[in-house]
C-alpha cells in the first residue's frame, strides 16, 4: 500500500507541473483572439500567483482539519476545473477570474503534498518527485503543441489538461483510504498538535525568516533564469531569437536531470550538503555567462545554472521538518511557499526594468546578488538548527 501511495504521489507532482507551462505555450495563440496586449499574460499569471500564495499560507489550517489526501484531491479538482474552464472561455475576464481557483488549487497541491512528503519518505524522493515536476511542465506544451496542429486550437490544449487532471483528482479521491494508513498530520512522529499557527506566531520561530528569505531568493533566481535567460543570449551573445530559445530551455533541462541525478547523491549527502552543492553549481553557471567565450560559455553557464538550481528546492522543503520540528513543519513550509511566490512574481518584473533602464548584461550580476543573498540567510538557518541541538 505504502508503494501505491507513492506512485500516486508521484502521478501528483507530474500533474502540478502539467499547467505551469500552459499559459507561455498557449499565450501567443491566445490575446489576438482576446485582443488585448501580449503583456496581458502578466496580469493572468500575477492573479495565479496570488491565488497560491493565499492557499499556501492556509495549508496549515486545511491540512489539520481535512488531512493531507482531502486536501490534495479537492485542489487538484479545483484546478482541473479551472482549466476547463479556460478551455470554454470567450473573454480575457473570464480567463482573470478563473485564474483564482486556478491559482488556489495550486497553492494547495504544493504545500500540503510538499510538506507529506517531507514528512513520510526519503530526501531521494523529494528529488525524483520535483524532477515528476519537470517532466509535467515539459509535457504541458506538448499537449497544447498536439492541439494547436491538430486545428484544435488553445482551448483544445486546455482541455487535454483538464481531462488528465479531472482523471487524476478521481484517482486521488478513490487513495483516500491509503492516506488515513499513516500517522495524523498534524503532529508526524509523536509531535505533539498545538493546533495551527497564525502567521505572527511562525515568523517568531527561530530561523523562520532565515528560510523564508533563501527560499525568496532561490525562486526569484530561477524564475529570473527561466525568463531572462533566452533574452540575455540575445541581447549580450548576439544570438538569434530561435537559437537562444533553444538553448534556453537548456536551463529546465538541466533541473529536471540534476533533480534526477541529485536523487541518488541523498544516498551519501544531507540535505545541507545538497543545498550547497547546489549554490556552488550555480556560483559556476553565474560565472560561465560572465566568460567571453560567446555560445560556449553561455550554454555552460545555463546548463550549469540548472543543474545547481536541481538540488536547493526539494532539499530546503525536506529539510524542514528537521529545522523546525513536525508539529510546525506544514504551517513552516505554508509561509515558505508564499514567500517563493512572492519571489517568483516580483523579482524577475525587476529585473526586467534593470535591463530596460540599465543594461541587459547585469543578469549574471543580478543572479549573484540573490545566490550571495541565499546562501548567507541558508547559513544563518544551519546554525539557528545547530543552536536547537
Amino acid at each position: 500500500m505504502t508503494h501505491l501511495l507513492l506512485a500516486i504521489i508521484y502521478l501528483s507532482f507530474i500533474s502540478l507541473g502539467l499547467p505551469d507551462s500552459l499559459l507561455g505555450a498557449a499565450w501567443p495563440s491566445m490575446y489576438p483572439q482576446f485582443q488585448v496586449p501580449v503583456s496581458y499574460a502578466g496580469i493572468i499569471s500575477m492573479i495565479i500567483c496570488l491565488g497560491t500564495i493565499f492557499s499556501s499560507l492556509q495549508s496549515d489550517r486545511l491540512t489539520r482539519r481535512f488531512g493531507t489526501g482531502r486536501v490534495t484531491a479537492v485542489s487538484v479538482a479545483v484546478t482541473a476545473l479551472a482549466l476547463l474552464g479556460f478551455s470554454l472561455s470567450g473573454s480575457f475576464w473570464m480567463l482573470c477570474l478563473l485564474a483564482i481557483p486556478y491559482g488556489l488549487g495550486a497553492g494547495g497541491v504544493d504545500a500540503s503534498l510538499n510538506n507529506y512528503v517531507a514528512l513520510h519518505y526519503a530526501s531521494r524522493h523529494m528529488s525524483w518527485l520535483h524532477c515528476m515536476w519537470g517532466v509535467g511542465t515539459s509535457i504541458g506544451p506538448y499537449f497544447m503543441a498536439l492541439a494547436l496542429t491538430g486545428g484544435q486550437g488553445w482551448n483544445g490544449g486546455y482541455r487535454y489538461i483538464a481531462l488528465i487532471q479531472i482523471g487524476l483528482s478521481l484517482i486521488l479521491f478513490l487513495s483516500l483510504p491509503l492516506w488515513k494508513g499513516r500517522p495524523a498530520d498534524a503532529a508526524e512522529g509523536g509531535g505533539q498538535d498545538t493546533g495551527p499557527l497564525p502567521l505572527r506566531e511562525v515568523l517568531r520561530i527561530p530561523g523562520a525568516k532565515e528560510v523564508m528569505l533563501a527560499f525568496f531568493c532561490y525562486c526569484a533566481l530561477e524564475s529570473t533564469a527561466m525568463l531572462w535567460g533566452s533574452s540575455y543570449l540575445v541581447l549580450h551573445d548576439g544570438l538569434t531569437a530561435e537559437r537562444a530559445a533553444s538553448f534556453a530551455s537548456l536551463f529546465c533541462i538541466g533541473i529536471t536531470l540534476g533533480r534526477g541525478i541529485s536523487g541518488f547523491l541523498t544516498f551519501r549527502l544531507s540535505d545541507t550538503s545538497m543545498i550547497r552543492l547546489g549554490q556552488g553549481i550555480i556560483l559556476a553557471g553565474a560565472a560561465a555567462l560572465l566568460l567571453p567565450f560567446g555560445e560556449v560559455s553561455a550554454v555552460a553557464g545555463l546548463v550549469l545554472l540548472g543543474l545547481g538550481c536541481a538540488p536547493v528546492y526539494p532539499c530546503i522543503i525536506h529539510s524542514t521538518p528537521a529545522h523546525f520540528g513536525v508539529e510546525r513543519s506544514q504551517a513552516v513550509i505554508g509561509v515558505q511557499m508564499a514567500s517563493a511566490y512572492v519571489g517568483s512574481c516580483l523579482m524577475p518584473p525587476l529585473f526586467g526594468l534593470l535591463a530596460n533602464h540599465i543594461s541587459a548584461n547585469l543578469f549574471p550580476f543580478y543572479l549573484l546578488a540573490l545566490l550571495l543573498l541565499m546562501v548567507f540567510m541558508h547559513e544563518r538557518l544551519v546554525r539557528v538548527g545547530k543552536g536547537r541541538q
